[in-house]
């Protein structure tokens, strides 16, 4: 079968790979559509260091075509947007309801998939970007078949993570002030998670003055190339200031851009040894800087959530697929997607 394999070096679409049944509590998904992440990117530019070789992809939905002893949630035929989230469901952390702090399901990656005899890891425990994968059962999740799954593919990462992080993890009330700095395709869905949840002035900075549009789509209401003109807008300070880009430089901006109370919430991914630095003495009005995994998500709860939202026009991803590709052009992709020319590419199948 085809697949997007990085060894290190260059990614490929290659046809010779092969990807074993599925286990006991696993299952089997036919890919039909698939995101491409700025980690995937990353994995690819060295950013998240990652053993090789690997397919790619963490984003994707499909069909269910054949489930390991005991699964009973899905079936054969089964539309489902997949997760990152390989959680166990019986530790301390899963127990309390918070499976991204999972520790059976970080930094453990498996390899399901061979190559010519070579066994090819998996990334985020999903690796979309092939014509099958297997998956733990908990990260399939079962979704209306009158979602489109070009669509339903991106809730398994950036809207978990952008409209995760404004719901569960800032949880943003009712007339907050929110600045979004970076409005790419998590940013986008830190845009929408802060309407969905009402906060009144929404703030989108991105230097490229071309994503306003989209942004005032998403329900900004207010957008900048620079945070120079944010207190022009909130003059006391942000209540949530998230950083969707992952520069250092910007996480400081976000800091400094707080009212009294404010959090700062970190979703961008810089370099694993980048240091970040602020002024301890603007903490002391009870601010707070949040790291955020995943939109610190309940998979199997916000996905059904966010679907329903989408049948309700609240929540959009069909404006999310700003351009879809397929799996032989994924170089192309690729390139659009790093130079910024597409809030979110999908590979199809």
């Amino acid at each position: 079968m085809r697949g997007v394999v990085f060894d290190g070096k260059r990614a490929e679409v290659v046809d010779d790979l092969d990807v074993r049944d599925p286990g006991p509590g696993e299952v089997r998904v036919a890919v039909s559509a698939a995101g491409l992440c700025h980690s995937d990117l990353s994995v690819m530019d060295g950013t998240i260091p990652f053993p090789v070789p690997v397919v790619l992809g963490h984003e994707g939905a499909g069909v269910v075509e054949e489930v390991g002893a005991g699964v009973r949630h899905v079936r054969p035929g089964d539309h489902v947007a997949l997760s990152t989230l390989a959680n166990c469901g019986a530790c301390a952390d899963c127990d309390r309801g918070r499976p991204t702090m999972c520790r059976r399901a970080i930094g453990r990656p498996t390899r399901p998939f061979s190559r010519g005899g070579r066994e090819v890891f998996q990334f985020a425990a999903n690796s979309a970007f092939a014509e099958k994968t297997v998956v733990k059962a908990v990260q399939a999740v079962r979704i209306p078949k009158d979602i489109p799954l070009t669509s339903a593919a991106l809730i398994g990462c950036g809207v978990l993570t952008g409209v995760g992080a404004v719901l569960n993890r800032a949880r943003v009330d009712r007339g907050d002030g929110v600045v979004v700095i970076g409005a790419g395709g998590i940013g986008l869905n830190v845009v929408q998670g802060a309407r969905i949840a009402g906060a009144t002035r929404i703030v989108a900075v991105d230097a490229n003055p071309e994503k306003e549009a989209v942004a005032r789509r998403f329900g900004a209401t207010h957008f900048l190339t620079s945070v120079e003109g944010v207190r022009d807008i909130l003059p006391t300070g942000a209540d949530h200031a998230f950083e969707c880009v992952g520069r250092v430089e910007l996480i400081r901006q976000a800091i400094d851009l707080l009212d009294r109370r404010g959090q700062a919430v970190l979703l961008g991914v810089p370099a694993a040894t980048a240091e970040a630095s602020f002024l301890v003495s603007s903490l002391y009005l009870d601010k707070s800087i949040l790291g955020c995994r995943y939109g610190s998500s309940r998979p199997q709860r916000d996905i059904a959530l966010y679907a329903d939202l989408y049948r309700e026009g609240r929540l959009l991803l069909d404006e999310l697929v700003t351009a879809t590709y397929p799996m032989e052009d994924f170089a192309k992709a690729a390139e659009d997607a790093g130079e910024g020319r597409v809030a979110r590419a999908v590979l199809t199948f």
